[in-house]
């Protein structure tokens, strides 16, 4: 390295080329891979651990449950399994308690309409939004890390919800059902509903199992979003019945919303002036307090409870004016009081489910999991992913037990608790508080709610997805790709639906990366003068070069899907292929091409390497040296080092033509090629 800092520009035949640097430094001893190992022990304690009895691994995996079952291995596994045992400890009462309180009782005042409203879109009664805006939230209080996250009824859960019991629990086309075949028809929804969060719970307690967390890595936020945004839009055309009071029934599968437009646009002569009217001045009322809400946050102290204000104004109305007799405005009606007695979803339903559940859970753990990183992030604390899915698995399964519909963390209610001040899990006991005392006592005041409001509280939950498309310029100007992620995802969601959505945006983002990593260049490295740095020769610096020495580097993984691009692009610098033309090197014009004499390859770029890959280096390193080329391996990880070796790698190379770094090859490959004699360049580009 030192000597090629000293290379100086292109001096004549017999002139022979100083090797000193412009720095003063002298070359030192290159540092190989077997050196590195003899100095700092690698090879030897590697050697211990090959020459370890496998016994003896297995009596450390038998030791590990023993010492989970002592005293201090019980109280730690109880406090990686219960975060309040964490966090109670370092509670901050004085500065934190009140803030929790405030937030927990805004939070749970917000639950009550949304959680009616939810149901609704889940195609359930109104009272099973209670249940399931109460239990999921007590259970993630006790196992969630995400102190900011706020956990219930979500919409685009309960959409996706809806869709599935609709067509597992339809309708009869006859209509017009006495009382009694409407609660069975109810009943059998709300099995079903249950039975969809027990599956989704199951799978991602069998995900948490599995270790499956890192999972989180592979749904990128242009996916979430453009999933959100989309799903957002499939409710707001699915409330359009509700608002104009249209009993039409909801469609489902791909292509549903325009087929739901086309209902409704269809049957729009037949619309209730009186609901019309009610969802007219809800959203008037609603979207200017959200707005005001989000414009002054930082001014009011706790946000203004629009949805419970219009509850109640609504309820009045209705009850003063008797909208639901005189004008067959559709209500809420009797709210049932107290618990629901548990009940174990029937589990023969559960292979027909599955198909559903699957989407179900990786929405939630892709939704809570991204929303509890946000804050993770902004308040500077850690989540542990797989944490989160047993906290998300385990309120799912557990509250089906209670006739609870699929649950996540819903983005308006984490909003709002951050906004009110909430500090920890803390506040969701609050939370369940104001929840637990309508269920028990104020059920009554919501008999004559409209059903047309808890439509518009839908609609209005849904304005911070739908402002998810204000970033989209900037997204383009960051990165066309991620751009193109989201719009495929969005148009996926929105012309088919959620779940084919989720499942064409993840396909999609990951081609997207196996497409990067074919499109990566290899490109050939050369010594920028006066520092130690080597750069691609194709950018405008004044660099060294030395004749008969190529310096390449390939910065992507090698595997199946890019041995084929790595052999070409190698052949090619090398002047290994058809001809054995030696390719043009970046120099003057004048300049003239010096067969290959050394090849150093820089690997720092090789995160891994399959066997595919791995062999494609030996066959490599074996055409170099029938070519007689000496083949130089540099900045190899562990992981890929080990590969090639598995591979045969030694034997074509000795331990000697692996050095820990482009500097040591390249000083290394100077004193192969004897460089008193050769010439050597400078070269503008």
């Amino acid at each position: 390295m030192s000597g090629l800092l000293g290379a100086r520009t292109c001096s004549s035949p017999g002139e022979v080329s100083d090797l000193k640097s412009p720095l003063g430094t002298k070359l030192r001893e290159p540092l190989t891979e077997a050196r590195f190992q003899q100095l700092f022990g690698g090879a030897e304690q590697e050697q211990e651990l090959l020459a370890e009895p496998r016994w003896s691994g297995l009596c450390r995996l038998w030791k590990r449950p023993a010492r989970a079952c002592s005293g201090p291995g019980l109280w730690r596994l109880l406090r990686a399994r219960l975060p309040p045992l964490r966090w109670l400890l370092h509670y901050r009462w004085r500065a934190w308690l009140l803030g929790d309180v405030v937030a927990g009782v805004t939070v749970g005042i917000v639950h009550v309409p949304q959680g009616m409203a939810f149901a609704l879109l889940t195609s359930v009664p109104p009272v099973f939004g209670l249940y399931t805006s109460f239990f999921p939230v007590l259970i993630y209080t006790l196992l969630g890390t995400g102190r900011h996250l706020s956990t219930g009824t979500f919409a685009i859960l309960s959409l996706m919800t809806g869709s599935a019991v609709e067509r597992l629990v339809p309708e009869p086309l006859a209509g017009n059902l006495s009382e009694i075949e409407r609660e069975q028809l109810d009943a059998q929804r709300v099995g079903a509903a249950a039975a969809l969060a027990f599956g989704s719970g199951a799978l991602m307690l069998g995900m948490f199992v599995l270790q499956l967390g890192v999972l989180s890595t592979f749904l990128s936020e242009p996916v979430v979003k453009a999933l959100t945004s989309g799903a957002a839009l499939h409710v707001l055309v699915s409330q359009l019945p509700s608002l104009l009071g249209l009993p039409l029934p909801r469609q489902i599968g791909c292509f549903a919303l325009f087929k739901t437009l086309a209902a409704v646009l269809t049957a729009l002569p037949r619309s209730s002036p009186a609901e019309l009217t009610i969802s007219a001045l809800s959203l008037a009322l609603l979207i200017p307090v959200k707005e005001l809400n989000v414009r002054f946050r930082d001014r009011l102290p706790t946000p203004i409870p629009g949805e419970i204000v219009m509850v109640l104004l609504a309820s009045v109305l209705c009850f003063t004016s008797s909208l639901d007799t005189r004008y067959n405005v559709q209500i809420v009606g009797l709210l049932p009081g107290g618990f629901p007695q548990p009940l174990l979803p029937n589990l023969a339903d559960l292979p027909r489910i599955l198909d559903d559940s699957l989407p179900i859970a990786l929405v939630t753990f892709a939704v809570s999991t991204s929303l509890a990183s946000i804050y993770a992030d902004k308040y500077s604390y850690t989540i542990d992913s797989n944490q989160e899915l047993l906290a998300h698995g385990a309120s799912n399964l557990i509250s089906s037990l209670f006739s609870c519909f699929p649950n996540s963390a819903t983005l308006a209610t984490t909003s709002l608790l951050v906004d009110a001040g909430g500090n920890t899990q803390l506040a969701g006991l609050f939370s369940c508080i104001v929840v637990l005392s309508v269920m028990l006592w104020l059920g009554p005041f919501f008999y004559y709610l409209p059903k047309a409001v808890l439509a518009c509280i839908n609609i209005s939950s849904m304005r911070q997805m739908f402002f998810q498309m204000q970033e989209l310029p900037q997204l383009w100007r960051i990165s066309r790709i991620d751009f193109a992620v989201w719009m495929v995802t969005w148009v996926a969601a929105v012309t088919l639906s959620v779940d084919m959505g989720l499942a064409i945006g993840v396909i999609f983002s990951m081609m997207t990366v196996v497409c990067r990593t074919q499109r990566v260049q290899c490109v050939a490295l050369g010594l920028a003068e006066g520092t130690e740095l080597y750069r691609p020769l194709k950018e405008s610096h004044k660099l060294l070069q030395v004749p008969g020495l190529c310096i390449l580097s390939y910065p992507t993984p090698l595997y199946f899907g890019t041995r084929r691009q790595f052999h070409h692009k190698l052949e090619w610098h090398l002047g290994l292929g058809r001809g054995k033309e030696t390719p043009k090197m970046h120099g003057p014009p004048d300049a003239v091409a010096e067969p290959v004499r050394v090849v150093v390859l820089d690997c720092s770029g090789v995160t891994f390497a399959d066997a595919a890959g791995a062999k494609e280096v030996v066959q490599l390193a074996s055409r170099c040296q029938d070519a007689g080329i000496h083949f130089l391996l540099a900045q190899c990880n562990a992981s890929v080092l080990g590969t090639l070796t598995q591979a045969g790698l030694l034997d074509r190379v000795t331990p000697e033509q692996l050095f820990v770094s482009v500097q040591d090859a390249a000083a290394h490959a100077l004193e192969r090629l004897e460089l008193t004699g050769p010439k050597t360049c400078t070269v503008w580009v």
